[in-house]
This record gives C-alpha cells, structure tokens and sequence, in this order.
C-alpha cells in the first residue's frame, strides 16, 4: 500500500539505479530523504524495517520536538535552516553525522544493529536533527556539551538507548552524550527551561558562566551537587 501523508506534507518519490530519494515540505521547512546504498545490506534493511516515509515523519516530528524543547515556536526564534537532508550511505565507521543541515547515516550501522532497528533510528535521527537546529556558541562551545544537548533532547523524548550510562554517572560534566544528557536533566530540575536558556545563549557565542546566569550556581557546584544527590540514593 503506498504511504498517505496528510494534506500540508508533498511527497515526491524518485528512483534512479540504486539511489531512491524522498521529500516532503511542512511548515515552510523542506525535507528529503535519500538512500544512496539500497544493494548494500543496510540499504535494504533501512528500506524493509524503516522507509523513506517514515523517515521523513521522523524528521518532521524530531524538527518539532526540538523546537518545543529549545521554546522556539516562532520561526524568527530559530536558525535559518530551510532544508533537512537525510542521506542514507555507506560509512563504515560511527553512526551518522549532520554538516550543513545534511544528516548522514551509516548504511553499515542499520545492518549490524540487533534489536529494534526502526526505534534506534529514531533516536540517533532525534539527536542529529538537535544538531542541525541547535547554536554552537559561535563554534566555540565544548563539544561535550553540544552533544549532550542532542543525547538530552534523545532522552526527554523517550529515546534512551540500554547502554546509556545510569542518572550521575560520568567524570565530567561536559564529557557528552548520556553523561551530559542526565546531567542537564537535573540542570532543569534546578532551573526549568534550563537546556532551552543555555541554547538561546549560545546563539551569542560561549561562556562557562551561563551556568551561573541561569541557575545562580557555578557549572562545577551543579556537577557536584548532581554526583551528590546519585551517591545519596538508595
């Protein structure tokens, strides 16, 4: 059965040799999907078990989820981002990566990964549309905190993966990923709207002090008072 989109999504289709791409505007926001490696074993897997058309909605609804999450539900809020694309190709290490709005996913990672494939893309694409919306501090932002943002709006969506780390886990508050992600869950239980603030700042440029302006506590007291509070739990 061909896929149905409701009426405000065009979807186009087109096949050329082993290269099929999708795409589909919403909200002014163009999106297109391309699998560049359909011979390949994670071509076809990604094809089977997700599709283009559900990538698509994923990319739709991580774009959403992310604005709701950084409180940008003006466009005038948000980065000038006019196009997403996501390209399905052989890499045959990592696990996808976003450059100038184009999200690139390993081909090889879809056919090796055991379990639910459909789920865990949904997660990595969540955590690489936050890079593709997300300010960097002008580039000078560390780069553990950057990608706990991303792994931060993976985990409040309900995206978390087994191996993460458990809630205070980590060494360093910028170590990234999961270890970043909790610790910034707690940054918002101290402060709500904590990860939507610090993002909002870090369209400026970087300063570790945006801790303190938003929490009224240093980066290190809260990284202490988080270890604290998991090394007190039962």
């Amino acid at each position: 059965m061909a896929p149905s989109f409701p009426a405000f999504l065009l979807p186009l289709l087109f096949v050329v040799g082993m290269t099929s791409m999708m795409g589909l505007t919403t909200q002014a926001l163009d999106l297109v999907v391309t699998n560049s490696d359909q011979g390949s074993d994670g071509g076809k897997r990604f094809d089977a078990e997700i599709g283009q058309s559900t990538a698509l909605e994923i990319l739709d609804s991580a774009s959403k989820f992310v604005w709701d999450t950084f409180h940008q539900q003006s466009a005038a809020d948000r980065k000038n981002v006019q196009k997403i694309t996501l390209i399905v190709e052989s890499m045959p290490s990592g696990v996808a990566f976003t450059a100038n709005d184009e999200i690139h996913l390993s081909s090889e990672y879809v056919a090796s990964f055991q379990g639910d494939v459909k789920t865990e893309i949904r997660g990595v694409l969540y955590h690489e549309v936050t890079h593709v919306w997300q300010w960097s501090g002008n580039g000078n932002a560390p780069g553990g905190l950057i990608e706990g943002i991303a792994d931060y709006v993976r985990l409040t969506a309900g995206l978390t993966r087994s191996d993460w780390v458990q809630p205070g886990g980590g060494d360093s508050w910028d170590q990234g990923y999961d270890v970043t992600a909790y610790f910034l869950q707690y940054c918002d239980s101290v402060s709500s709207g904590f990860v939507a603030n610090m993002n909002a700042k870090l369209a400026g440029g970087w300063d570790v002090g945006f801790f303190n302006d938003i929490t009224g506590k240093s980066v290190d007291e809260l990284w202490n008072d988080y270890k604290a509070k998991y090394a007190s739990s039962p």
